[in-house]
């Protein structure tokens, strides 16, 4: 069952070329690229940028939103948007994969 009052988080993992990590957390780090694209959206809560301590060429990233509905709406609206900015990062990445997305659990009230 969905929980609407949940926050939506989207989860992805890249494998990034050798010698790109640094633009690649440049662009999508939580001040990158990416994240000021969503900022458009006042639905958007934040990115969080992880680094695998044992593979360094292995990242995730959290996407948080208000709902599922308000991260569905923004990719429907800003469609080509998102696409010419995927299209500029590919060359960072050699693979990425969307792990999933979740909503949270027992979290507390968004304000």
């Amino acid at each position: 069952m969905e929980n609407h009052a949940a926050i939506y988080t989207l989860i992805w993992e890249f494998q990034v070329r050798a010698g790109k990590e640094s633009e690649f957390e440049r662009v999508y780090g939580p001040q990158g690229d990416w994240a000021r694209f969503f900022a458009q959206s006042h639905e958007y809560l934040g990115t969080e940028l992880h680094r695998d301590a044992i593979t360094k060429s292995r990242y995730v990233t959290i996407d948080r939103w208000n709902s599922r509905e308000a991260y569905e709406t923004f990719r429907s609206q800003h469609a080509a948007a998102y696409q010419e900015l995927d299209a500029r990062c590919e060359a960072l990445t050699e693979r990425e994969t969307p792990l999933g997305a979740f909503y949270s659990i027992g979290q507390p009230p968004r304000h």
